[in-house]
């Protein structure tokens, strides 16, 4: 073979080869957004475990003072309609508030599956796309090796 050959076969073979790696890297760039997707899922939920935590422990503490409140201005809190249905639009509004939690904290835990689904499904176009360039790559290396083998010196 003439150096040219080598050179056009050498060439050919080192974009396939650059071709391949830049679809692996991309897949596993793609891996690694997908696996900080759901680990900031993971943070996510946390956070809202958290704020519903606080968030009953605010209703607690508001109850106890509400409670102690009646007693102090001597209104029966065990049989005192207005107090009883006071107490309990406050148990509404906390179990209100903690269900509007969890509903957010599902959206986004959703959101944040299909944000990594996505991401991975771009990562496997990557390296598909790049496999497919690369016979691509290799197809237009064998013609250009058979056009210069069969022209005459």
């Amino acid at each position: 073979m003439d150096p040219i050959t080598i050179a056009m076969i050498g060439s050919s073979a080192l974009s396939v080869f650059g071709q391949i790696s830049a679809g692996q890297a991309a897949q596993e760039a793609a891996k690694l957004n997908a696996f900080n997707i759901k680990t900031d899922k993971e943070i996510n939920k946390a956070q809202a475990m958290q704020q519903a935590r606080a968030r009953k422990e605010e209703y607690d503490l508001a109850t106890s003072a509400n409670i102690a409140a009646f007693y102090a201005a001597g209104r029966d809190v065990g049989s005192d309609k207005s107090v009883q249905a006071f107490l309990e639009r406050q148990k509404d509004i906390v179990g209100s508030d903690l269900g509007r939690i969890a509903r957010q904290q599902n959206i986004q835990g959703m959101k944040s599956e299909m944000a990594a689904m996505a991401e991975k499904r771009r990562g496997r176009n990557a390296y598909t796309s790049s496999l497919f360039s690369a016979a691509g790559t290799v197809a237009q290396g064998l013609y250009e090796y058979q056009t210069t083998k069969a022209t005459p010196e």
